[in-house]
């Protein structure tokens, strides 16, 4: 329907580079997307504060810390499709709201169902912006080397707002209440309201057929299963809970595939797979955020609880890796341009990613510096590689089935993180187990965070011992996952060689985005 003052909106003609608007629009996403993966970690100090006033139950507060990642993966598939269908920047604006109307329940909350209401409203606000976010740079930034360049930025500050979160939730419990750290979310959500229809262009699927609503609950059914179970085993060990949950979850994913693959208009199109270069993304771009989310399941715990640091000093400390994930994606984006295979350039980041878990294998009890630098590598070879595998994926779908690509290594990169932690942390678990003294108490010899607080009530050198050794099996622990993370990501070199060595990414042709109604901008 159009009126007057209405214009077609359609993407750039491909190859167009994009001018500043673009560039600017750019910046605009940024700032929700950071705040997204920020909510990720924002509740790390904010937590004892709200213990505190709201008194929640055991079982509450860990809804309050999880519900928020649940709902985050559940609605990725659903959120990204639905962009496609009524428009990406409708989707996104929409998101906007519901997020910015969340964080003020949320710092507002006067009681813990209150708190885990506005958490969940919260990851339905987030599973709506980062697909989005991805799909409309999809959009604006048809010239390859400019979108790789978008993209290789979308990564980082994907990857910064997380270990920003936890810093920024401490200094702002430090000077404030814990609901500032919601607050924060509320200007930048704001000016996205305010400038994201006069900037962003708005794109959908021209011919996306009816949506099949059942494919929606077989979605979360598939997801939310999967999560629960593989984030659960690292702490609680392979109970029969989580098997079974993580078995109902992939009965239901099997059930959701076969959908995809009959339905008339299905949820996420098996075409996208017809793509070349699509499946392989998908794939490496799960065991890069694999190796990522794996190596900061140790990394944390050994700078607070080998180390001995506070939780802002850790959280501060963490931040350090961080700088080289700024250069990375670039550097990566560059190398393709001047002709680099992109299958070379995939290998070596996922080398350079190996000897990061290389420097961990040799960390003691007493190796900070190093600790930090193995994680700087990791991080900056894992980022190279997300960034290309974005760039990859998306650039072999059309701009009409954005969305949906986006959301499938959005979930991709949530499962991927979960099996990361699980595994790894269960053979960390493992070695600190047989490494730790027999004959100590059940509590010590579970974990790290157990032999401390019982070598807390011992003794004197009684206490000490019991701290050294914990120590000691847990870095043993982080130095056997590490050579089993190396051993991975070699193995996914050789993968991303195998399988990209033949793809040379053409531009799909891009297709006309309905008509929407919007003020002509002259």
């Amino acid at each position: 329907m159009t009126n007057s003052t209405s214009t077609t909106s359609t993407s750039p003609a491909p190859g167009t580079r994009a001018g500043r608007r673009e560039w600017t629009a750019l910046g605009v996403l940024m700032l929700p997307l950071l705040l997204v993966s920020m909510d990720v970690s924002v509740l790390y100090f904010a937590i004892p504060s709200i213990s505190a006033d709201l008194e929640p139950s055991g079982t509450q507060q860990l809804w309050i810390f999880d519900i928020y990642a649940f709902v985050l993966a559940g609605l990725l598939m659903t959120m990204g499709s639905l962009g496609d269908r009524i428009g990406r920047r409708k989707l996104l604006l929409f998101g906007a709201a519901a997020f910015g109307t969340a964080s003020v329940v949320a710092a507002y909350a006067n009681s813990p169902e209150t708190l885990i209401a506005a958490r969940a409203l919260l990851g339905i606000g987030g599973a709506t912006l980062m697909p989005s976010t991805m799909a409309i740079i999809r959009t604006m930034f048809t010239d390859p080397g400019q979108r790789a360049k978008a993209i290789g930025m979308w990564s980082g500050v994907m990857t910064g707002g997380i270990a920003l979160g936890s810093v920024m939730s401490g200094v702002l419990v430090e000077y404030f209440w814990w609901g500032s750290v919601f607050l924060v979310n509320l200007p930048a959500m704001v000016l996205l309201l305010a400038l994201g229809p006069v900037l962003l262009p708005e794109s959908k699927n021209p011919e996306p057929g009816r949506f099949d609503f059942l494919s929606v609950p077989l979605s979360m059914a598939a997801v939310l299963p999967v999560i629960y179970g593989v984030k659960e085993i690292p702490s609680e060990g392979w109970k029969p809970l989580y098997v079974v949950s993580i078995a109902v979850g992939l009965v239901f994913a099997a059930l959701f595939v076969h959908r995809q693959r009959t339905a008339e208009s299905p949820l996420i199109s098996p075409a996208l797979f017809r793509g070349r270069g699509f499946a392989p993304a998908v794939v490496l771009n799960l065991i890069s955020s694999f190796a990522m989310m794996g190596s900061a399941y140790f990394t944390t715990q050994y700078l607070q609880s080998v180390l001995g640091k506070s939780s802002m000093e850790a959280a501060l400390w963490a931040l350090l890796p961080t700088v080289l994930v700024g250069v990375a994606a670039p550097v990566a984006a560059q190398l393709v341009q001047r002709g680099v295979h992109r299958a070379h350039v995939v290998s070596g980041g996922f080398v350079v990613a190996a000897c990061g878990y290389g420097l961990l294998t040799l960390a003691g009890t007493d190796s900070m510096w190093l600790v930090l630098a193995g994680a700087g590598v990791l991080a900056a070879g894992i980022v190279s590689v997300m960034s290309q595998m974005m760039d990859l994926a998306l650039g072999t779908v059309p701009v009409g089935n954005a969305g949906s690509a986006s959301s499938l290594l959005e979930t991709g990169a949530e499962f991927g993180g979960a099996l990361g932690m699980a595994v790894l942390g269960s053979i960390g678990t493992a070695v600190y187990r047989h490494d730790i003294p027999s004959g100590v108490p059940a509590a010590a010899h579970e974990t790290l965070g157990g032999a401390l607080a019982v070598a807390g009530q011992l003794p004197g050198r009684t206490g000490d011992a019991l701290t050294t050794a914990a120590r000691a099996a847990f870095t043993s622990g982080m130095n056997a996952a590490a050579i089993a993370g190396a051993l991975l990501l070699l193995g996914a070199a050789a993968l991303a060689t195998a399988t990209l060595r033949k793809v040379h990414v053409r531009e799909p042709e891009a297709e006309p985005t309905a008509p929407e109604p919007t003020e002509a901008l002259v």
